[in-house]
């Protein structure tokens, strides 16, 4: 009876079931990049395709440069960057792709050069391990605006350091709405006055070397870059092509300013980068794409910082906003458990 059993129900559902699978079915590796209509700032990283460890390859130096701006090399190391690809390197990009939710191979593939050569924002990563459901991250210590809750902060425009390709109204149209995304989920108020001097967010744009040890670059290399709190300044590059409107700008360089705002708004109230690639607190942002909306990872960390606005409701999140990261977290979680009670059936009927 037992091996009736066995045979016709439990041995498919194990044969079936990943948890148990003896064999990994081969998955075909891409070593080619997206096809691109513009140039990124980093192009020329995609000579070091394929690199691994023990590869020597000319300027690598300038992509270990590169990792230690970000957070993967210590400052130790600055002076001593050579072509080769030695095992300090190695373990960065390990660290990396773990960071960035990338396959964690150690090499140079073509998804993690993509994604070394998009643009992103100038803030350094954090990059320590993550426990498996929490992937949002903090600066170190942290910080919050130390103020009573609810809370009222103010913004203001530079009077000098604007842009001319959009209009200010547009420009601050994008930037109330990126604030909004936030006030609506943590008890929060952003007011905008015409005192920058006096203002607790100070935003502009800049060029180059600007000041504060952080130069921009150009166009489609670091979009824009904040502070953690309290400092409240809140910098774009005003070399690239700000966009409002994707059916009006039809550049294929365009970046939508709403999203960069949105993210940096995300590092002025304290949180760091993410791994969770839908999140608005993810570092990069392709052309021409929107992300606008926070993603669940986004708001358990600001509201860890903050607590939740009360008008706020997970339910009244829409599925596509409920990370896919979690979904699959959950699912894996109750296969797993599937997994469990139907060994422990096995091992019982076998006695």
């Amino acid at each position: 009876m037992f091996s009736l059993f066995f045979g016709f129900v439990l041995l498919p559902l194990l044969i079936s079931s990943p948890c148990l699978s003896a064999r990994t079915t081969p998955i075909y590796q891409d070593r080619t990049l997206p096809a691109k209509n513009y140039t990124y700032k980093w192009q020329n990283f995609e000579k070091f395709l394929d690199a691994s460890r023990g590869s020597q390859v000319s300027d690598m130096s300038e992509l270990k440069k590169y990792f230690h701006h970000f957070g993967y090399l210590k400052v130790e190391e600055e002076m001593n960057f050579t072509d080769l690809f030695d095992e300090k390197f190695e373990l960065a990009v390990n660290k990396y792709q773990a960071k960035l939710g990338l396959p964690v191979t150690g090499k140079l593939d073509s998804k993690t050069i993509d994604q070394i050569m998009s643009p992103r924002c100038g803030v350094r990563d954090v990059p320590k391990m993550l426990h498996a459901t929490r992937h949002y991250a903090f600066f170190g210590g942290q910080p919050r605006w130390d103020r009573s809750i609810p809370m009222t902060l103010t913004y203001a425009f530079s009077p000098v350091n604007l842009i001319t390709s959009l209009s200010l109204q547009d420009i601050r149209d994008a930037c109330k709405r990126a604030f909004g995304h936030w006030a609506s989920v943590i008890p929060v108020t952003f007011v905008e006055t015409d005192d920058y001097g006096f203002a607790d967010i100070k935003i502009g744009f800049y060029r180059g070397d600007h000041g504060d040890e952080e130069a921009f670059d150009g166009v489609l290399g670091i979009l824009g870059h904040a502070f953690s709190p309290e400092s409240g300044r809140f910098h774009l590059d005003a070399a690239e092509t700000w966009a409002v409107d994707f059916q009006v700008e039809k550049s294929d360089e365009a970046i939508d300013l709403e999203s960069v705002a949105t993210h940096e708004i995300g590092h002025l109230l304290g949180l760091a980068h993410t791994s969770v690639k839908e999140a608005v607190m993810y570092p990069s942002l392709k052309p021409r794409e929107k992300k606008i909306d926070l993603k669940l990872d986004d708001i358990r960390g600001i509201q860890a910082l903050y607590g939740s606005n009360p008008n706020f409701s997970i339910q009244n999140l829409s599925e596509s906003d409920l990370s896919s990261n979690y979904a699959v977290d959950l699912r894996i979680g109750s296969l797993s458990t599937w997994c469990v009670l139907l060994l422990g059936l096995v091992s019982f009927l076998c006695l």
